[in-house]
């Protein structure tokens, strides 16, 4: 079997803990904070260990210069007792060396360095870190001005010792600090994870109410029982909810009201079949009954595929995923394809269908363009001249008119009939699923409107209704529907801008 080629795109991405998120940034600074502890803690324990042993270091130099300055004539060797005294510590080693006015070796170690600092006040014990004999040492210094060589130099003492006292100390103390910390450490890990997990069993809690609820329950989330940082979370999905609920109560009104709208062509299709069947058992072979019965059938057919067609521009248009990715529609080219397609329906009603607007074949004409979907902007276009159409009588007008409204910034579509109007108390309703004006005797599907509207809304358009005309005598006004559609350019911005 060949090796399995790399994956090359991203993995899944893992799902992330809130509580192993809250629990490592609390747990995380602590350990890192845990060594710093421990190097501050080592430098606080040398300073305090330095301390006592630097005291004694400097009285023991500040003695040996006291017996040097007081001695009189020449320097010697040190008294057999005080170099005994010196060489008395059992754990350091100590080293003392005196030099003369002119820098000449008197007493005691050799190999200890000089100080690179020079002579200073006499008197003062100074301290430095220094090595001797491949050890570091303390070493206390003194510059002794003897009152028997007043014009010469002074005389140089100085008092080393190792360390190991200086450690030990602060090692114990390290010791004492460290080891409690030890143990507290994962008392405190303890603590924390407990608390955490105190901490979120409200969010357990809210969980399992909500996982116990029930699939048709919509019912918004009692806030009150959640935490106070929860809460706009709440807030967010009790709106969700209301409006999923209102998005389920719309659904199943739509669907009710398809069933009973697509009952009665059906109902209608079902009854001119039985009449036809029954007609051709009884023996009555009158042709002309006969093709009227299978007219109504086709009309009814006819009405029933008009109104699936119509339900499925709405689903289609209701469908904001088609809208994900743009694409620049001209406005002119689509109204012009619509007037042809409809042009023989309105040549049986003696229509006069016309188009209004650029001319989308010339090849420099920019007519309107806008961003949106080709499909629903066509669908759109169709249902609001089948709409002219079908509500304007015999020997009526219907006119489409494209122009571009550079002041507003917007492509302007609009459809004008001479049908008999829309009052306007009802000019809202209009756009209901299956609401028909009162007063006409047109069989519609009362879908088309609300297409129109579903659509504009997606593409950021404004549709409004008004009458073509001023009404003279009582005579019809006519119906004019406007969609006012963002420019290419304020469309092409508005996709462009956040949460587009």
């Amino acid at each position: 079997m060949p090796p399995k080629p790399f994956a090359t795109g991203p993995g899944p991405r893992e799902q992330r803990s809130l509580f192993g998120e809250i629990l490592d940034w609390m747990l995380a600074p602590l350990l890192m904070l845990w060594p710093m502890s421990v190097a501050l803690t080592w430098l606080v324990a040398e300073n305090i260990a330095n301390r006592p042993f630097d005291h004694a270091l400097r009285e023991t130099a500040r003695a040996l210069a006291h017996h040097i300055a007081s001695s009189e004539g020449a320097m010697g060797q040190l008294p057999g007792v005080l170099s005994e005294f010196l060489r008395a510590d059992n754990v350091d080693t100590v080293y003392f060396q005196v030099l003369g006015t002119r820098g000449e070796y008197v007493s005691g170690d050799r190999e200890l360095p000089v100080p690179d600092d020079g002579p200073a006040r006499p008197g003062e014990v100074l301290l430095r870190n220094d090595e001797t004999h491949h050890e570091p040492v303390r070493v206390a210094y003194v510059w002794v001005q003897l009152a028997s060589a007043p014009d010469d130099g002074p005389a140089l003492v100085q008092v080393a010792e190792t360390l190991n006292k200086r450690s030990q100390l602060a090692t114990e103390i390290i010791k004492g600090v460290i080891l409690p910390q030890f143990l507290i450490l994962p008392v405190a890990v303890l603590l924390v994870w407990l608390a955490l997990s105190r901490g979120i069993a409200p969010l357990s809690e809210l969980q399992q109410r909500i996982r116990r609820r029930r699939s048709d329950d919509l019912s918004p989330i009692d806030e009150r029982e959640a935490p106070e940082e929860v809460a706009p979370l709440v807030r967010s999905i009790n709106d969700l909810l209301a409006r999923l609920d209102q998005s389920l109560q719309t659904q199943k009104h739509f669907l009710a009201d398809a069933a009973h709208q697509l009952k009665t062509p059906l109902a209608g299709l079902r009854m001119q079949a039985e009449l036809a069947q029954r007609e051709i058992d009884a023996g009555q072979r009158d042709p002309q009954e006969l093709k009227k019965s299978l007219r109504q059938i086709a009309r009814s057919s006819q009405r029933a595929a008009h109104m699936v067609n119509q339900l499925l521009s709405l689903a289609r248009a209701e469908n904001q995923g088609q809208l994900a990715h743009r694409h620049e529609v001209p406005l002119a080219r689509i109204a012009m394809d619509a007037v042809h397609e409809f042009f023989p329906r309105a040549m049986e009603k003696r229509i006069d269908l016309g188009y209004e607007g650029p001319d989308p074949e010339q090849a420099d004409a920019r007519g309107p363009r806008v961003l949106g979907n080709p499909l629903l902007v066509k669908e759109l276009v169709r249902n609001l001249v089948d709409n002219a159409i079908l509500y304007t009588p015999e020997g009526g007008t219907v006119t489409v008119r494209m122009y571009n409204d550079p002041f507003g910034q917007v492509s302007v579509l609009q459809v004008e009939d001479t049908g008999p109007g829309i009052p306007e108390a009802e000019r809202e309703k209009v756009f209901q699923p299956f609401y028909r004006a009162l007063g006409t005797d047109v069989d519609g599907s009362g879908l088309g409107l609300a297409i129109v509207r579903e659509i504009a809304q997606q593409h950021e358009a404004v549709v409004v209704i008004d009458d073509a005309r001023p009404a003279v005598d009582g005579q019809s006004r006519g119906t004019r529907v406007t969609v006012r559609f963002p420019a290419e350019a304020a469309a092409a911005e508005a996709a462009r801008a956040p949460g587009a």
